[in-house]
């Protein structure tokens, strides 16, 4: 059965659906198959960082409503095969309940290897319907004050949520710019403030963030591919060092 992910900040804007996009393209390149789930119910965008926006007829509210199988609802990336995406709802009325969003990843682990849920920002009920199937957590977080202490506060509710297994990524580091800013001694501060074991460090890369708004994968020689790699193979548990540009 596959393992389900969260991946979730304390704040918009540090990357959390890039990092969901990257790692999943990370994961099929291991060999996993690979569902994204998207739980930002009014605000999807992640379809179109998979490059899939066209596709979309059908969403996970469909799903409940019996208004289609969960197969039509469930779309593969053409860019990556073995990685599909179950997109949000259009609506916020439709957003699911933590029962139902715990039952329906129940009958999907089935059928894939990893299951990451794009969770919103925050914490609300839809976070709560993110974090109900999860076994693990992952906190993304970029190395400043207000981003930091929005991801402790987000640990404090994962923890209350009974997630054992909380991690945290470092988005879009810049290491001139870290000690230019000089809010954090150093990393250590950072992993220390957050409260979670780091799992990675993505450093800023322009291109890749570019290639993820045109819908393209974060592959090839771009130095996101290369953290998102060694994460990837970190969260299948092997013992590699971490990437820091």
């Amino acid at each position: 059965m596959g393992k389900v992910t969260v991946i979730t900040s304390g704040k918009g804007g540090t990357g959390k659906s890039t990092i969901t996009a990257g790692l999943g393209t990370a994961l099929v390149r291991r060999g996993s198959r690979v569902l994204v789930i998207d739980c930002d119910a009014g605000m999807r965008g992640i379809d179109l960082m998979l490059g899939v926006s066209g596709e979309l007829v059908f969403d996970i509210a469909d799903i409940i409503s019996g208004n289609c199988p969960p197969t039509s609802a469930i779309y593969p990336c053409k860019t990556v095969p073995e990685l599909y995406l179950l997109p949000a709802p259009q609506n916020v009325r439709d957003k699911l309940s933590p029962s139902v969003m715990r039952q329906l990843a129940d009958v999907l682990t089935d059928y894939y290897d990893h299951i990451l849920v794009d969770c919103p920002a925050g914490i609300g009920s839809g976070f709560e319907t993110a974090v109900a199937p999860a076994s693990r957590a992952i906190l993304v977080a970029n190395a400043e004050p207000l981003s930091v202490r929005g991801c402790d506060k987000v640990r404090q509710k994962l923890q209350y949520c009974s997630i054992p297994d909380v991690r945290l990524i470092i988005n879009k580091f810049h290491e001139r710019k870290f000690r230019k800013l000089g809010m954090f001694e150093d990393l250590d501060a950072v992993i220390d403030a957050v409260g979670a074991r780091l799992l990675g460090i993505v450093p800023e890369d322009s291109a890749a963030a570019s290639a993820s708004q045109k819908g393209q994968p974060i592959e090839g020689k771009l130095k996101a591919a290369y953290a998102f790699d060694r994460i990837a193979a970190r969260l299948d548990g092997r013992d590699v060092q971490l990437f820091i540009e």
